[in-house]
């Protein structure tokens, strides 16, 4: 059997040219393989002191009757209209959970795309209150082709990037490389702690702080309760941290990252990372996967990411995939929880991960497009 080096110093010279496009780690793959079946359960949780998060680790959502929510909601609209954050919204993956459509086309609401929602959104953010707002698209190779022919009749008038994020090949339980049916490596996309990495690659932060720019929020493209807020915005330039994240309360045996403290440092930690000893439900919140940074902070930030062994089924066989978390910029910058709602028009957490959820919450989406100004 060829060692793996081998086999991908053999693949054909386009193949090659399309895994370096996606920058591509060959050496990281190698050291991958030889992980496999030595990563165990175990060796995914963390050392240290593991406590739940502190009181003051985790604040309500500002409420914009009090004064100090007065004063962060005229602090975010002043910051909106001086274009002093962008957003970026995470459409990458591998285009799967939708049919194999690209979910960021598939219509949100009737004649109105996620991807076309999103930018409905910036554009009711300029009417209100002056200012553009830049939107940055995370892509993959699965989803970068179609969403650029998608914002090539939305750039007019309006600041619409890309990026993509790395890609990785998938391997066999044994390490070696698993092939499809076309005899080529299945390439995927490496998780959406590629986020750091690929968009300084790109360039648009440096442009963005050189243009004064602040603060960076970040979010699911299909989690459409995640939208820019001034009063969030305004609480997250006061309080004095780099990194905020949404956290919610959790609903029955809802499972997710938590808010913790690892050796006395706040930080997100997903469930499986947690040592035995640890009862993931004696913390009552979790992570939204969405976030506000401070641009300089993400920009320098440098985290000593860890790549996760995942296991997944392509038809009947199963394949290895190793990938990141943008969670664990917690890690690398001190964080703040704020805990926003989950219910109502207020929502900040409404996800659809496929058809079926989609169908059943349209009708929430709907309110919440109409009560934002989103749609009439």
């Amino acid at each position: 059997m060829p060692s793996l080096a081998k086999s991908l110093e053999a693949l054909p010279p386009a193949f090659k040219a399309k895994l370096a496009a996606g920058h591509f780690d060959p050496k990281r793959l190698e050291e991958w393989a030889s992980r496999i079946g030595k990563t165990s359960a175990e060796a995914n949780r963390v050392t240290g002191v593991v406590e739940p998060p502190r009181p003051e680790d985790v604040t309500p959502a500002p409420a914009s009757a009090t004064a100090d929510g007065s004063a962060a909601v005229e602090r975010g609209r002043s910051a909106i209209a001086r274009g002093e954050v962008a957003f970026v919204v995470l459409a990458g993956g591998m285009a799967t959970r939708m049919g194999g459509v690209v979910k960021g086309l598939v219509e949100a609401l009737p004649g109105l795309s996620f991807l076309g929602y999103r930018v409905r959104e910036i554009d009711v953010l300029r009417e209100r209150y002056g200012g553009r707002v830049p939107l940055w698209l995370m892509t993959s190779f699965a989803t970068a082709e179609p969403i650029e022919q998608a914002i090539a009749g939305y750039r007019e008038g309006r600041e619409i990037a890309t990026f993509q994020q790395d890609v990785s090949l998938r391997l066999t339980p044994s390490g070696e490389l698993y092939k499809g049916e076309d005899g080529l490596p299945n390439i995927y996309a490496t998780g959406h702690g590629d986020l750091p990495d690929a968009l300084r690659r790109s360039g648009l932060l440096d442009d963005f702080i050189a243009r004064g720019g602040r603060a960076v929020w970040i979010a699911n493209i299909d989690n459409l309760g995640a939208t820019i807020d001034p009063a969030l915005l305004g609480w997250h330039l006061g309080h004095g941290s780099p990194l905020t994240v949404e956290v919610v309360e959790k609903v029955g045996a809802d499972k997710g990252g938590i808010p913790a403290r690892l050796d006395g440092r706040a930080v997100i930690l997903e469930e499986f990372r947690l040592p035995k000893a640890f009862d993931a439900s004696r913390v009552r919140t979790f992570n939204t996967n969405t976030f506000l940074v401070d641009a300089r902070a993400l920009r320098d930030a440098r985290v000593d990411w860890t790549f996760f062994e995942v296991r997944k089924k392509v038809g009947e066989r199963e394949v290895v995939q190793f990938e990141r978390l943008v969670g664990e910029l917690t890690s690398a910058l001190d964080t703040k929880f704020v805990k926003v709602p989950r219910d109502g028009l207020a929502t900040r957490f409404l996800p659809v991960k496929d058809g079926p959820e989609l169908e059943a919450r349209r009708p929430e989406i709907q309110g919440i497009a109409r009560d934002r100004g989103v749609v009439p």
